[in-house]
């Protein structure tokens, strides 16, 4: 049963997924279940953004202080706008990557997680992002600037 749930998993006819540029619209969700996006149409895909309060420098500090705190989780890059973490598997060392764009008009930072191989998730990337809204929240309570 684990072989046959890792065969499904690993199975792919996309290659990695590449993280978007800083300052641009993240990229869409392949057809498969393995992502989550908060700018998606479909929704099956689709996954609330995060909501802040305060500044957009004071909320991308907590998020990365919320992604740092996290097992397995590496800072890849951070930018004006825009933050990219990934996140490895325990057992079968699989990377996720997540993108982070903010929308300070909005109040809001957008979210795309996907696993860089494989079909199904199991769930995992939405998992991880409703995890990262909570720690988010939690941080965010009596935070001021």
């Amino acid at each position: 049963m684990l072989a046959l749930t890792v065969t499904l998993i690993q199975c792919s006819t996309d290659p990695a997924i590449k993280p978007g540029p800083a300052g641009r619209e993240l990229p869409p969700c392949p057809d498969s279940p393995n992502c989550v996006s908060s700018l998606s149409d479909d929704k099956s895909h689709y996954v609330k953004p995060l909501e802040y309060e305060g500044s957009v420098e004071k909320a991308k500090e907590e998020l990365i202080a919320v992604i740092s705190s996290m097992k397995r989780s590496k800072i890849v890059r951070a930018e004006a706008g825009y933050l990219h973490a990934t996140f490895t598997s325990f057992l079968f060392r699989f990377v996720d990557d997540v993108e982070f764009s903010f929308d300070h008009a909005q109040k809001v930072i957008h979210v795309r997680s996907a696993s860089r191989t494989g079909y199904s998730d199991l769930g995992v990337n939405r998992k991880r992002v409703e995890e990262i809204r909570k720690r988010f929240a939690t941080r965010e309570i009596g935070q001021t600037d």
